[in-house]
């Protein structure tokens, strides 16, 4: 385990995915990784529950989902060059960036026109 709450669990799920499990159970998690997973949620990907102190999750309709290291801070005009490097086409998937309004998408960052750390990438 690494000090990095947020990749380990998305390493997790993927891993998980990889050997073709539905749930997993995480026993370390954090506010923020519990906002991260409430944005994937939104979009359908996953589902999850906290039962005592562990965090339950399901897999849903999921290809892919990493944590982008180092956090790269970038500008709103900066989001389309990340969304190039990071998703596999255009309107495939979504970037989670970190903004002083709480944690978006790309779209709705690049809609409410904020910048900020970019966190992870989902598809």
């Amino acid at each position: 385990m690494s000090q990095d709450i947020v990749s380990d669990c998305l390493n997790q799920i993927m891993n998980a995915k990889k050997a073709r499990k539905d749930t997993i159970v995480i026993k370390r998690y954090s506010k923020f990784l519990l906002s991260l997973l409430e944005v994937i949620k939104k979009l359908g990907y996953i589902n999850y529950k906290i039962e005592g102190k562990e965090l339950h999750i399901e897999i849903k309709d999921l290809n892919e989902c990493k944590a982008i290291k180092p956090r790269f801070s970038v500008s709103v005009e900066d989001i389309e060059k990340y969304v190039r490097r990071y998703l596999p086409a255009r309107d495939f998937g979504f970037l989670i960036v970190s903004t002083n309004k709480g944690l978006l998408t790309h779209s709705e960052a690049i809609e409410k026109k904020l910048g900020g750390s970019l966190i992870a990438y989902v598809f």
